[in-house]
């Protein structure tokens, strides 16, 4: 078992935590696949209800290891390779998990790691964290997703600033552009994104999923398209054993006990 990654099933809650403190947990490929592999058996396992992704030491993530994409043997390296192995199958898993995806930002957020983060379904900052897009820096475009997330949430001329001047966007800063959910004290930041990822993996999870599989869908479709999906999900939800659970419990005046199914 790969150590660059820490695994732990708490209460519901598969907690993971990128592990490569000496290098700001940035991605080497030892990384990337452990990730994926967690992400993916997330998927199948009924036990986790949710996830919370954070970071050890004193960064979130700073991106690529760029040590691995560096030329060798004066060949230069194909940067669309390291996007389709390490970074796209993170992102497509994170969003496609049908199961609340909290991130925990403890330390600075860069390229590649800004994005990871920003694809998540609920973000929490410590206070003084930044966020960078570092991509110009270096000659790249924003990859994990930047060109698509960013423009939805912070407008295209806000997501150009961003990017093409790779200045450092403050947490508090972030969270009122609508990229972060919430700022904490850094040592309250776990804490505070766990009680929420607990208290997710308490709640009807098949219809948290089918929610976010709405809100993937409405991204690249039209209103009329938009509310066609809308119908058939609804009816999915509507078929579920939360849904049966949750209106007997509203009925009876008591808390429901949802499962999942």
């Amino acid at each position: 078992m790969s150590n660059t990654l820490l695994k732990e099933i708490r209460d519901g809650v598969l907690v993971l935590t990128l592990n490569r403190p000496d290098v700001l947990n940035s991605f080497n490929a030892e990384l990337a696949r452990a990730l994926q592999t967690a992400l993916g058996d997330a998927a199948g396992d009924a036990a986790i209800r949710a996830v919370l992704l954070t970071g050890s030491g004193r960064g979130f993530c700073a991106g690529q290891d760029l040590a691995e994409a560096m030329p060798k043997d004066g060949a230069m390296p194909d940067l669309g390779d390291f996007v389709r192995t390490t970074w796209n199958p993170i992102i497509r898993a994170i969003r496609t998990l049908e199961k609340p995806v909290i991130c925990a930002v403890n330390g600075t957020a860069a390229g590649a790691g800004a994005n990871v983060a920003f694809a998540c379904d609920i973000v929490f900052a410590a206070a003084g964290v930044n966020f960078i897009q570092s991509f110009s820096k270096i000659g790249v475009i924003p990859d994990s997703g930047g060109t698509f997330i960013l423009p939805r949430i912070v407008g295209l001329h806000r997501a150009a600033a961003l990017t093409m001047l790779a200045e450092k966007l403050p947490a508090q800063t972030a969270m009122e552009w609508g990229l972060v959910y919430k700022v904490c004290e850094a040592n309250a930041l776990f804490d505070d994104a766990f009680a929420c990822a607990r208290h997710l993996a308490t709640q009807p999870t098949r219809a948290l999923g089918l929610i976010k599989r709405g809100f993937n869908q409405s991204l690249g479709i039209a209103l009329d398209a938009a509310l066609d999906s809308e119908e058939e999900l609804q009816r999915e939800a509507g078929r579920s054993h939360d849904y049966a659970e949750g209106v007997r419990a509203f009925l009876e005046k008591r808390p429901p006990r949802f499962t999942g199914q």
